[in-house]
């Protein structure tokens, strides 16, 4: 069996940073749970999946699960765990609990088909957006303008680290950010909507790739995002 290794890293949003557990362990994934469920508040996760791209019909399984409460993530590599833990499926299936994303119930069908996970209380953002802000056009929105109007910041999504390998055994830094912060947003846009915080923002454009590519110059220089996270590694990145 291949060696278990658990990760944290520092992802920086904003003025937000956000300490991401990346781990193919069963019992670090326990561990997190409980911090998760011990957590003050309403119970809403941010819920994000990933899987390697296909140019078949067949689509690839599931490879990541991000989950993100607060300033905390989970990156669960599914596909080389050692374990799936029941305290796992005893969180996904807790109706008490609101998992929200944007086109979270295609994620959560996905979870259940390629690994038995059911997601009991999956909520979609696009259409408490619409409601809460008075934008029915955002009911068939992607998460990027949904970030933009409700938190006002434009979320930049290269496509070189959308189509990349989600099933390797060692993620980039690159693919770390970006997992992470899919599912950070998605919980902030949650709790914003659920606490009745979200106000019109004004329209953030969205800034072409190349001119706004969120992995900064210093980052690069300092560690290629190819070479993959190491065990017990700390890197704040910034995605501004």
């Amino acid at each position: 069996m291949a060696e278990i290794d658990t990760d944290v890293i520092e992802v920086t949003f904003g003025d937000d940073v956000i300490a991401t557990t990346v781990t193919s362990s069963g019992e670090a994934v326990e561990a997190w749970l409980a911090e998760a469920r011990a957590a003050p508040g309403s119970p809403v996760v941010g819920l994000d999946v990933e899987w390697r791209p296909s140019r078949r019909a067949d689509e690839n399984p599931v490879a990541t699960l991000q989950l993100c409460v607060g300033r905390r993530c989970l990156i669960f590599q599914l596909l080389h765990a050692d374990r799936v833990p029941r305290a796992l499926a005893e969180f996904l299936g807790d109706r008490g609990v609101r998992f929200v994303g944007v086109g979270v119930a295609a994620d959560a069908e996905r979870l259940s088909d390629d690994h038995e996970l059911v997601v009991a209380n999956a909520v979609d953002l696009r259409g408490l957006a619409a409601e809460g802000m008075g934008r029915p056009d955002l009911r068939q929105a992607g998460l990027r303008a949904v970030v933009a109007a409700v938190m006002g910041v434009d979320l930049v999504k290269p496509r070189r680290v959308t189509m990349s390998r989600w099933d390797a055994s060692c993620l980039s830094y690159e693919q770390i950010r970006y997992a992470c912060i899919d599912a950070f947003v998605s919980f902030e846009v949650g709790r914003k909507l659920l606490d009745g915080e979200a106000a019109v923002a004004d329209p953030v454009a969205p800034a072409a790739e190349a001119a706004a590519d969120p992995v900064a110059p210093a980052a690069e220089a300092a560690a290629d995002p190819a070479v993959a996270a190491v065990a017990g590694a700390v890197a704040a990145v910034r995605l501004q």
